[in-house]
């Protein structure tokens, strides 16, 4: 037969076999108990309360309209199209990027062919480049300009097809929230 010792909840001290607490330890270890069971409770409380925002999120994300959701896409889409093009100059002045001294100042995601003329192109990298704000929001897009800069830098085959590409495009919810969802990443990993 050996003898078996084991060590008190509370203090952690040596016992004798048979012993489950200490005397003196008793009241220490119904506080700990109790200060256990409510850091449990709390636990519970935060967790149901996560469940409770991931569920808010959801529906929030399932009543978004088309509008709301092309504004989220195009925030994305643009976010990315300027840090792809973070280096380049403006496709239709030259500036070059970190020209802050004034006039070219800023950086747009301008479109080739206008989200208005033609809104299938709206999330068409083709169609989409850095542009300084000067000739994107002043310069009404300064297409001409825009034209040659675009064929020097994806080719003339691929603008004409800009060109002609006249498809009608109705966008649905989750296309859109797929568009937003895949430019947030690109641009995470872009930036990376």
């Amino acid at each position: 037969m050996t003898f078996r010792r084991t060590r008190c909840p509370h203090c952690k001290g040596k016992m004798e076999q048979g012993v489950r607490i200490h005397p003196e330890c008793i009241d220490g270890y119904a506080e700990a108990q109790a200060a256990k069971s409510e850091r449990a409770e709390a636990k519970k409380a935060r967790d149901a309360a996560k469940v409770e925002r991931a569920e808010t999120r959801r529906r929030k994300e399932a009543i978004k309209t088309l509008p709301k959701l092309k504004k989220e896409a195009e925030r994305e889409f643009n976010a990315f199209i300027r840090a792809r093009d973070a280096d380049q100059p403006c496709i239709s002045c030259g500036a070059l990027p970190p020209d802050l001294s004034g006039l070219h100042a800023g950086r747009d995601a301008g479109h080739y062919r206008s989200v208005g003329s033609a809104a299938h192109l709206r999330y068409h990298e083709d169609n989409v480049h850095a542009q300084c704000v000067h000739c994107n929001q002043h310069g009404a897009g300064r297409a001409v300009e825009y034209r040659i800069g675009l064929i020097a830098r994806i080719g003339e085959a691929r603008v004409v097809a800009l060109e002609t590409n006249n498809t009608v495009r109705k966008w649905t919810h989750d296309e859109l929230r797929a568009i937003r969802d895949t430019y947030r990443a690109k641009l995470k990993e872009l930036r990376q």
